[in-house]
């Protein structure tokens, strides 16, 4: 069982754009999108975007070839492989959709990589239009974190996923995310687990103007070069500790093992033979 998990935000962190803006944009909608913005809140606004883009003949396969050119740092790829094959658990906390997510990740191919998806529902309907849903119910049953967008709090997802890891053993976590949402979790973080922040985005300012209340150790990266590289060297950091722990309890049983044996043997032996070193 993985006893690191690693969890990252999608949209600016795994690829460098925002998923929802980039098929937007590319498929011509952009003016409609500025103008609508106002009037509504993200996730219903992006799924009347897809609607208006059905109406206008863009076909769920255009969508496809859209996602599968956003633009994502060489590195990124083989850092999560890399963690993948070390053993970690690796799961993605996002607010873009499924649909979006799932068809990224799985023309990259690592979509075997991640044990957990955590995002705003999204689906194909009967007429080929992509309907897109918020992950809470903001309306019937509001999150209550004034941290967050009303759509999703990813604090709380993190607590459920501590709740979960709890009861299968000490795990480390390491979160990694750029935006406004992904404050909330890293307070959420213990002072075993590791924040990855994207430096000069806005989860890096947040962190800065509010650093004492965090408790996990903060590294911050600016590219998926430095990505891969602390990533991969807080997993090596975290694998050492958990076998120097491991290598100190096992010597610490064994040193207690043999002070049985050596008392129990004492105890056997008449007293004027008893030696004491």
């Amino acid at each position: 069982m993985a006893q690191i998990v690693v969890v990252f935000d999608f949209d600016k962190t795994i690829i460098e754009l925002d998923s929802d803006n980039w098929v937007v944009d590319e498929l011509g909608a952009t003016d409609l999108f500025n103008e609508l913005l106002p009037t509504m809140p993200w996730n219903l606004l992006m799924d009347r975007m897809m609607k208006e883009l059905h109406a206008q003949g863009k076909t769920i396969e255009e969508i496809k070839e859209v996602l599968k050119r956003a633009p994502i740092h060489p590195r990124i790829v083989p850092a999560i492989k890399k963690a993948h094959a070390l053993g970690c658990d690796l799961r993605i906390l996002s607010d873009a959709n499924m649909f979006f997510i799932e068809t990224i990740i799985d023309h990259l191919g690592i979509k075997n990589c991640f044990s957990e998806i955590n995002t705003n529902p999204s689906y194909v309907d009967n007429e080929g239009r992509l309907r897109i849903s918020p992950y809470v119910d903001f309306q019937s049953s509001p999150h209550g974190c004034n941290r967050c967008p009303p759509n999703m709090c990813k604090g709380m997802i993190i607590e459920r996923i501590q709740a979960s890891l709890a009861k299968e053993g000490k795990k480390r976590m390491i979160y990694l995310g750029d935006g406004i949402g992904d404050f909330c979790p890293s307070l959420k973080l213990g002072e075993a687990d590791f924040m990855m922040p994207r430096k000069d985005f806005p989860v890096w300012d947040l962190i800065c103007e509010n650093r004492a209340l965090l408790r996990a150790e903060i590294h911050e990266w600016t590219d998926g070069d430095e990505m891969e590289m602390i990533l991969l060297k807080l997993i090596e950091k975290i694998k050492i500790q958990e076998n120097n722990n491991s290598n100190s309890v096992q010597l610490l049983s064994v040193d207690c093992k043999f002070e049985t044996i050596s008392m129990a043997a004492h105890e056997a032996l008449p007293p004027p033979l008893r030696v004491h070193q």
